[in-house]
């Protein structure tokens, strides 16, 4: 069946193409290393060829191999637009000739959905996700997002990946609304009480992409905090309602192949937020440190590591800003744990190896529902990994006796361009069993 649907997919390709319908056009398969002459994009019914292109790592007049081929077909399905990427490579006569063929995913989604808060599966919330991606056929995003249940929000996104194509400036833009639980047990002390905080805000992120892999970004942002009192810590500012405006900047360099589950490359960032600029009395800072590396070992092997921090300071850090374990960032093991403190640091690594690898599902024949809804990404990993952390406050030392780690086993399954799920069992220093269901990537 599969060899029946790549080959289908390659005569209908050359078929868009007058002068590849000679009899002497030659595949290149197995290993090979040869000059690019010409590059074709087919498949593309709304996608700007420039969105493809942009994300090659070689031109016409470079030379391309297998692994090359996979890498760069990895990267352009890394833009999240597309169900199908193929690169073929063919000789016509004395020319090379490198025809990349996509297929294009449905890129209107208006979906109810269900979501878990903090990755905890006792905090659901529901409501409609609606989201036009490619918008243009610029891979632009407009997203919109009313949540119900645990912790309301309303959230309404905008991306645009160049807004000066030439100079490759891009464009983030938010605006937000939420009322959500306290998570600060220091917060509840003080108070008495669990209670909630009204979120207001959004931000501006101008970015400059350098070149492939390395961007820099500006962000302006507001905030409006309105707890239920006044009580110092819990409010930055000397009011019961926080007016906080930030200034940050951040780097990031990214070389992975695959984003949504990468193989190989490295992901950096770096970044610096000034939060209240010393007006309405709110005056600290918030930094990040993330690095994250990627291998594979022998054939399939897949090994990668990460190391993270994340460090708050300044004149007085509101409890609704310090670093928590136990709810976007969680170490397996302890995943339930909840830590809070100035500073936060974490460390992982992970082996994969594939027990289903890169099978390509299509289910066209089914009536009615766009067909570009029914074609899928579909791989089984099998895992082995081992987490650790901690927090800590300003004044008290990072000591190796203070961090709590986590190990264990389980199977990812990927269903991309849409998602991807875990089931991990996983025990702690103490030998403490544990089962988690995640969604999305470790890292």
């Amino acid at each position: 069946m599969l060899k029946f649907l790549f080959a289908t997919l390659i005569l209908f390709s050359i078929s868009q193409i007058a002068f590849c319908r000679s009899m002497d056009t030659v595949y290149y398969h197995g290993n090979y290393a040869i000059k690019i002459d010409s590059i074709q994009i087919e498949g593309n019914k709304i996608t700007d060829p420039d969105v493809i292109t942009r994300e090659l790592t070689f031109g016409v007049g470079d030379t391309l191999t297998p692994k090359i081929a996979e890498y760069n077909s990895n990267r352009i399905y890394s833009l999240g637009i597309f169900t199908w990427v193929s690169l073929i490579p063919y000789r016509v006569g004395n020319e090379n000739f490198l025809l990349i063929f996509v297929s294009e995913s449905w890129y209107i989604y208006p979906i109810p959905f269900l979501e878990f808060q903090d990755k905890d599966w006792k905090k659901i919330s529901y409501g409609l996700d609606f989201v036009v991606r490619n918008f243009r056929g610029e891979n632009e995003t407009l997203r919109a997002i009313a949540a119900f249940g645990y912790d309301p929000k309303l959230i309404l996104e905008y991306n645009r990946p160049y807004i000066i194509r030439s100079q490759e400036i891009y464009l983030d833009m938010e605006v937000y609304y939420q009322n959500a639980k306290n998570k600060s047990e220091n917060a509840f002390n003080l108070y008495g009480k669990d209670f909630n905080q009204k979120f207001i805000g959004g931000y501006i992120d101008l970015g400059k992409r350098f070149n492939l892999f390395n961007r820099f970004d500006l962000q302006v942002g507001y905030d409006y905090v309105e707890n239920p009192v006044f009580i110092k810590g819990i409010s930055a500012s000397n009011n019961r309602i926080d007016r906080q405006y930030s200034l940050g900047a951040s780097y990031s360099y990214d070389t992975r192949d695959l984003t949504q589950f990468p193989a190989v490359g490295t992901y950096a960032n770096a970044s610096y937020f000034f939060e209240g600029l010393g007006l309405n009395d709110i005056n600290y800072q918030i930094a990040n440190i993330d690095l994250r590396k990627y291998f594979v070992i022998g054939d399939d092997l897949r090994f990668k590591f990460r190391l993270a921090t994340r460090m708050t300071f300044g004149k007085l850090v509101p409890y609704y800003n310090y670093s928590y374990f136990g709810y976007d960032e969680r170490i397996r093991g302890y995943f339930n744990k909840e830590m809070e403190g100035n500073n936060l640091y974490f460390g992982s690594v992970e082996f994969n190896y594939p027990l289903i690898k890169d099978l390509n599902i299509n289910f066209d024949f089914v009536p009615i529902i766009p067909k570009s809804l029914l074609t899928y990404r579909f791989a089984v990993y099998a895992e082995l990994f081992s987490d650790t952390g901690t927090v800590t406050n300003w004044g008290q030392p990072l000591s190796i006796r203070h961090l709590y780690s986590g190990y264990g086993t389980g199977l990812i399954f990927l269903v991309l361009p849409y998602n991807l799920l875990r089931l991990e069992y996983a025990f702690n220093d103490l030998g403490q069993p544990q089962f988690i269901l995640g969604l999305g990537l470790s890292f």
